[in-house]
């Protein structure tokens, strides 16, 4: 999907000449975590909020020049892309530029993540399950053919969490049972992290929990 249609171009890039000063006023009057930057009418980079209001506000900008980040996006980029951008720099607002490094505006961080809630990841019904299996054990064939065989539509699939060798990885099936679907996940030797809506596996162990700590009391 294109996202050109985002690009908001009433912020033009403050000259690293113009004072510090100059920089802790605009951020002053806006919400955005960074602002972006030009030297010669060329995009340079985006300073933060956080490094802006350590300035002294009589000199310039390019006094702290050490302190600019060069991120940006090309105009082309697909929206999981630009996405990615903002989650490594940590910022609310992405400049764009052209082919020819013409910067032509930014987008913001709520519009691209609107985009990512209308896909069907998010958009359509369906059951989300977090799995865990050994970095070197798991594929995503496999996790595919798991929830295909058990008659359902993977929706998507993403690694959501890496550590100690083992990898999470969250998954959404056009199913609310999902119970069957977790049944053989457990068959392939996933540990089953998360499963909603009903997994009546931990739903009969839980009752008999219940029931022998009620046994137990008597």
């Amino acid at each position: 999907m294109s996202l050109n249609q985002y690009i908001i171009n009433d912020i033009k890039p403050l000259s690293v000449e113009a004072t510090t000063g100059e920089l802790q006023h605009c951020f002053n009057q806006l919400t955005y975590s960074h602002l972006p930057l030009a030297k010669e009418e060329v995009y340079v980079g985006c300073v933060s909020e956080t490094d802006a209001y350590c300035f002294d506000a009589n000199k310039q900008i390019a006094d702290y020049s050490y302190t600019i980040n060069g991120f940006y996006v090309r105009a082309n980029a697909l929206w999981l892309d630009v996405l990615e951008a903002f989650a490594q720099n940590d910022c609310n607002i992405m400049p764009v530029l052209s082919s020819k490094n013409e910067y032509l505006g930014y987008y913001e961080l709520h519009d691209i993540m609107t985009q990512f809630n209308h896909t069907p990841f998010f958009s359509n019904p369906g059951g989300i399950i977090i799995v865990e299996k050994g970095v070197k054990d798991y594929s995503f064939s496999e996790i595919s053919q798991i929830v295909e065989s058990n008659n359902a539509k993977l929706l998507g699939a993403f690694i959501s969490k890496n550590e100690n060798d083992l990898t999470q990885i969250t998954i959404k099936v056009n199913l609310v049972n999902i119970s069957d679907i977790l049944h053989a996940f457990r068959r392939y030797s996933y540990v089953i992290v998360s499963g909603h809506e009903e997994d009546s596996l931990m739903k009969t162990l839980r009752d008999r929990s219940d029931y022998l700590d009620k046994y137990l009391k008597l």
